[in-house]
């Protein structure tokens, strides 16, 4: 299949693809820790398999970037697919420990190839079809389809293993579901993801030897652009904190809301819904970007900066009454906040690197995004064990809030006058 013609039809392909890719994980994430318990692991094995998820990630997550750069956006696609539908049979079919840990090996290994290689393809086939053109209205639909595919795959994922029978069994049936829409997603990437590269002469192997040679240099220059641009800095900054935010959804959510529903089975229920419609609000979020920015007079560090603030409120709300409803829209009003910031900041950061760091910046943010989330996971349950989980709420609102001032470091524009130079070099800050 041909490349896309138009913007417009770039766009469709990355919000089709966005959408493909993250439903099945959404079908997963409602019954991943109930089906680790049904199989016999402890809370503080399954934790123990979250760190290295984490971990993995943390690790793999730039280098995994500069593959995409230098060997193509498609096979690293494509890799990270396979390994996703791998684990997912792996956690199908788990029953110890062990093969958990194989499962989240995998898991994270694909997490790390495909954060960031469909993105940058449509910012780079935007730039070929008219590279005057703004990238956040599509990345804004991007991640309108991001939240689309999870609210969709959380519903069907808690609903299923219920209409199932219930069991050990029944919960394992959403990762063998999720396993089948990879095929589709992998077809999908074939046919829809084409780029503008020379075919490449010899063996994968050797295609793969030759971008091994290539990564090192493609990582330094990402990184030392990185550290010398201010308003990249200032992106990296702001996604940390977005993780940090999240923690404070993710880890303190649950308990939060097991003690409004008056036990952990009520809250786990509670919860489940509360966070398939809080992906949906982070899609509307997305959604209502461009929107935002234009009432703010076409200023993206307005909208940041707005956007960053009613975060923090919301975090803060959860501290507040012990009322479920209220809990829960401050919850689903983080998730509307944080899902309506990344598009603005994903364009900020396409304007400072040119193509062939690209995908090495986006797998950049979301390593910022990881290591936000394992300072929060770190210092969090400390203050709440000794302050309680108000003060956790509190604490977590209180970072994003400073995040406002980082916002009014942003550039005001994300189009031709903060484009990048040629060479490499960065103009308009």
């Amino acid at each position: 299949m041909t490349g896309p013609a138009t913007v417009r039809s770039a766009t469709r392909r990355l919000v089709g693809l966005t959408a493909l890719r993250w439903l099945p994980v959404g079908l997963t994430t409602p019954i991943t820790v109930l089906l680790a318990q049904a199989r016999g692991l402890s809370l503080a094995e399954i934790g123990v398999l979250f760190t290295v998820h984490g971990a993995v990630v943390v690790a793999l997550e730039l280098p995994t970037g500069g593959l995409a750069d230098v060997l193509g956006r498609r096979p690293v696609v494509v890799a990270g697919t396979v390994l996703h539908l791998a684990s997912c049979l792996v956690f199908a079919t788990a029953t110890s420990f062990s093969g958990f840990l194989a499962g989240i090996l995998l898991l994270g290994v694909g997490r790390a190839l495909d954060s960031g290689p469909v993105e940058a393809w449509y910012v780079d086939t935007v730039a070929r079809i008219d590279p005057a053109a703004d990238v956040a209205p599509g990345l804004a639909r991007r991640s309108a389809a991001d939240g689309g595919g999870l609210a969709v795959g959380a519903v069907a994922g808690g609903l299923l293993p219920g209409l199932l029978g219930g069991g050990a069994d029944a919960l394992a049936w959403p990762y063998v579901v999720a396993a089948g829409l990879d095929l589709l997603f992998l077809a999908a990437v074939l046919r829809l993801l084409t780029e503008d590269r020379p075919p490449r002469e010899g063996s994968v192997g050797a295609a793969l030897a030759a971008g091994a040679r290539e990564l090192p240099r493609t990582l330094t220059g990402a990184v030392r652009l990185s550290v010398t641009d201010g308003p990249m800095r200032v992106v990296l900054l702001l996604t940390a904190v977005g993780g940090v935010g999240l923690v404070g959804c993710e880890l303190l959510g649950p308990v939060r809301f097991a003690d409004l529903a008056g036990g952990r089975d009520g809250g786990a229920a509670v919860y489940g819904s509360v966070l398939a419609i809080s992906f949906g609000a982070a899609a509307v979020g997305a959604m209502a970007v461009p929107a935002l920015r234009r009432l703010l007079g076409g200023s993206t560090r307005a909208a940041c900066a707005v956007l960053t603030a009613v975060g923090a409120l919301a975090l803060a709300t959860l501290a507040g009454p012990d009322v479920l409803g209220i809990a829960a829209a401050g919850f689903a009003l983080y998730y509307v906040a944080h899902g309506a910031s990344w598009p603005l900041l994903s364009a900020v950061l396409h304007t400072r690197v040119a193509a062939v760091h690209r995908a090495t910046a986006v797998s950049a943010m979301s390593l910022a995004m990881a290591l936000g989330g394992i300072a929060g996971n770190l210092a969090v349950p400390p203050l709440v064990a000794a302050a309680g989980l108000e003060a956790g709420f509190l604490a977590v609102a209180a970072v994003a809030a400073l995040g406002v001032l980082g916002c009014l470091r942003l550039p005001r524009s994300t189009v031709a006058d903060t484009a990048v130079a040629p060479g490499g070099a960065t103009v308009g800050y």
